[in-house]
């Protein structure tokens, strides 16, 4: 039965095949990927189980299964998995090609309006870093002669000058200036080295030096932070940088550490750290059969609400001392593997998704 409807997957739209009474025969992999499931647990639902309101599609499905109608339409809204909002599609129901089957097709109501959304803020964030590259590359020359001038003015001065003490304040600003130019380029300055990544291998990389980061800066609280493992091990290899990637993670995983500083002293604080296959997914303007989603999940108090449509951009963060430069750092990797990240946060659960295409 399932190679009869393999024809669905292909479709971007979601698919469901159900008997009158609701049973699922076939979801196709856009709705797997939608509602977080597999097929083999999508045929152990009832299609009812997932509609808010599941009378309008009760009603339909008769309509359609009597012959009172050739299709019924109407609008409604999909439950999906904890933490995640629930989707408004637009829902058609008509006849499939056996007496007992019927087809329910769901279109996202508002994947036009993201996708025009995702489209504005990726060109923000394109001219956004080369306002910045440039604007470092600016910085960089007249801070190390700034350096250096302040450098052969404390030898004039002597070491016994009072003034010493603001040449020394010019140095310590200078380098930290310098720091900052350095992470702003840092992406740009070498060619990548590709070979093939295990996503997991970088998981566990990163696993192990935010543990171990956590240890130090937390040492009377060493069990105040726990980092869980969710792995789908079906994932394949893909080309990639393995360091940059890791970095990538690193810096997600980090902003979720520095968010849950409070459930950390309460002893409460968790990070996720999951991997799933996505199916037909879509990545700026293209569309992809696989890809990988990494997901960066903690439980802390979730991202302001005034910073979630800049959260990329260069020098903008939500932490009082933080650079901004972390997730901009993070989001030009993913982009540089032809992939993406993405955010979703409420208070008690935010959720990094870096996507990346697969083979």
């Amino acid at each position: 039965m399932s190679e009869r409807f393999a024809a669905f997957d292909q479709l971007t739209t979601l698919i469901l095949v159900v008997q009158p009474d609701g049973a699922v025969l076939h979801a196709n992999a856009a709705f797997e990927t939608q509602m977080r499931l597999s097929r083999r647990t999508a045929k152990q639902h009832m299609a009812f189980d997932w509609f808010a309101d599941p009378a309008p599609l009760a009603e339909a499905l008769a309509s359609v299964h009597r012959r009172k109608v050739d299709v019924s339409r109407f609008e409604a809204r999909l439950l999906r998995p904890p933490h995640e909002e629930a989707l408004e599609v637009w829902v058609s129901v008509s006849l499939g090609e056996g007496e007992y089957e019927l087809l329910v097709e769901m279109i996202e109501a508002t994947a036009q309006a993201r996708q025009e959304r995702e489209e504005r803020s990726a060109d923000q964030l394109r001219s956004s870093k080369d306002l910045i590259r440039n604007l470092a590359h600016e910085i960089k020359n007249p801070l190390g002669g700034l350096r250096g001038a302040a450098q052969l003015l404390a030898l004039e001065l002597g070491p016994q000058s009072n003034l010493l003490e603001y040449t020394e304040v010019i140095v310590g600003e200078a380098d930290r200036l310098q720091s900052l130019v350095d992470r702003l380029l840092a992406p740009h300055r070498h060619a990548p080295q590709v070979s093939d990544v295990n996503i997991h291998e970088v998981c566990e990389r990163v696993r192990s030096l935010l543990l171990i980061e956590h240890q130090n800066q937390h040492p009377g609280h060493a069990g105040g932070l726990r980092v869980r493992r969710d792995y789908d091990i079906s994932l394949p290899d893909f080309r990639g940088d393995r360091e940059q990637l890791i970095q990538a993670v690193l810096n997600l995983a980090q902003n979720a550490a520095q968010a849950l500083a409070p459930q950390i002293e309460q002893g409460g604080a968790e990070i996720v750290l999951r991997t799933r296959v996505a199916r037909q997914v879509t990545i700026g303007k293209q569309r992809w059969r696989l890809a990988l989603e990494l997901h960066v999940e903690d439980n802390g108090p979730g991202v302001p609400a005034e910073i979630r449509d800049r959260l990329f951009f260069p020098l903008v963060s939500g932490r009082a001392g933080g650079t901004g430069l972390g997730l901009h750092l993070a989001q030009t990797i993913a982009q540089a593997h032809q992939g993406a990240i993405a955010c979703t946060s409420e208070p008690g659960h935010t959720d990094f998704v870096l996507t990346i295409p697969l083979p």
